[in-house]
């Protein structure tokens, strides 16, 4: 009896657990279900912000709007064309005008004197270094004593000529021996003028044994010294500039070469020095190299001391002038393909022009192709803009 009580009241008590457990399963999966529904509200509500705030910016922007503010002010400018000093700028050498080697003219022999030093001016005809020549003295004299004795011999030859003219009327000499007596005088006299030649030679050649200038100038270089034998075969002992003339030698491309005519002004500017030295193109080369595809352009500038043979130069060449746009240096950009400028087009976008840069003068960059003057070209901030990039473009009024 009492166990079956015992029984029905533990069915009954399983009964309610198992009822409690299935209203916790219920509600578990409401909450579930409420959370998804939530989540799906919100994704669907930021959605719908976003899609709106964004057609609403746009909308702004195009009308002004708080969305114009992202758009930045660029400084542009329309620098039209204006009259540019076409120059050409160059550098090479420094050179005599009128380099002269000077060597031997003589048979040589050992050098007792140098007279003269690298930098020092000379007279045509000065002497530079003189040369041992006690042996020629002495074959020179020798030659003169040589004359003495020839001139004796044509004296006896005349008076014996003379003493014969005598007799030939009293028939003591024959008409034969009067020839050879003639004969014998003329003989001696041709060796008078032979030993007056030699004696003649040695004097002249004594005369180009010392070393002198052929002309007035610098000299540019000694490459002899006391003691030394000199000879035929010894080369160029002194170099110097013809009236200390001197010239850049300038080198400039095949198109650059054209524009330049004799007569041209140029400016050359030793390396080193702020010295500017005014000269006139004299000489414009012929023909290109074929390497390098460049000529050689010379230059004739007045001797100053800035300007040393071998050294190096720049050179400003003005060809005359030309109708160009002309740009602050901030404008101009360089990039590996080349110049380029930004400009901006009428839909206020950047866009990248390649320019070929012409003169650099002290008021800016003159632009020789690539330009008209009449674009919108962006003088400053162009290294933080892109190709497409929106602006709000501010035009500078030239300052040309």
């Amino acid at each position: 009896m009492n166990y079956e009580r015992k029984v029905d009241s533990m069915d009954s008590l399983a009964g309610t657990q198992s009822f409690y457990d299935e209203q916790d399963s219920r509600r578990k999966r409401m909450l579930t279900i409420a959370a998804v529904a939530l989540i799906a509200v919100v994704l669907l509500g930021v959605w719908y912000a976003f899609a709106h705030s964004k057609g609403d910016g746009t909308a702004a922007g195009g009308a002004g709007g708080p969305g114009a503010q992202n758009i930045p002010n660029v400084t542009v400018m329309i620098p039209g064309r204006v009259s540019v000093q076409a120059a050409i700028t160059a550098n090479g050498t420094i050179a005599a005008r009128r380099e002269m080697p000077v060597g031997i003219a003589g048979e040589g022999g050992q050098v007792v004197r140098v007279l003269v030093e690298p930098g020092q001016w000379v007279g045509a005809g000065q002497t530079l270094a003189i040369i041992d020549r006690s042996v020629q003295s002495q074959q020179a004299a020798s030659l003169a004593a040589s004359i003495k004795v020839a001139q004796a011999d044509a004296d006896l030859a005349q008076a014996e000529l003379e003493r014969a003219q005598a007799l030939v009327g009293r028939g003591f000499i024959s008409k034969a021996d009067m020839d050879r007596k003639r004969a014998t005088r003329d003989s001696a006299n041709a060796r008078v003028r032979v030993a007056q030649a030699q004696y003649q030679e040695a004097v002249a050649r004594n005369g180009r044994l010392n070393i002198v200038a052929p002309e007035a100038g610098l000299v540019l270089t000694r490459q002899v010294e006391p003691g030394q034998v000199v000879g035929a075969g010894s080369g160029v002992l002194f170099r110097m500039a013809k009236g200390g003339e001197m010239e850049m030698l300038a080198q400039l491309a095949e198109a650059d070469l054209q524009r330049i005519r004799v007569g041209t002004s140029a400016t050359v500017t030793p390396v080193g020095t702020s010295l500017q030295i005014a000269g006139q193109v004299w000489q414009v080369s012929p023909i290109i190299n074929m390497d390098t595809r460049q000529g050689t352009v010379r230059i004739a500038v007045p001797y100053s001391a800035a300007l040393r043979p071998g050294g190096f130069a720049d050179a400003r060449l003005v060809s005359g002038t030309e109708q160009a746009p002309l740009l602050p240096e901030s404008a101009v950009h360089s990039s590996p393909e080349g110049s380029f400028v930004l400009i901006v087009g009428n839909d206020n976008k950047i866009a990248r022009a390649p320019v070929k840069v012409g003169t650099i003068t002290d008021g800016g960059v003159s632009i020789a192709s690539g330009l008209t003057g009449n674009e919108k070209v962006v003088v400053l901030a162009g290294a933080f803009l892109n190709p497409g990039d929106k602006v709000k473009p501010v035009v500078q009024k030239s300052s040309q």
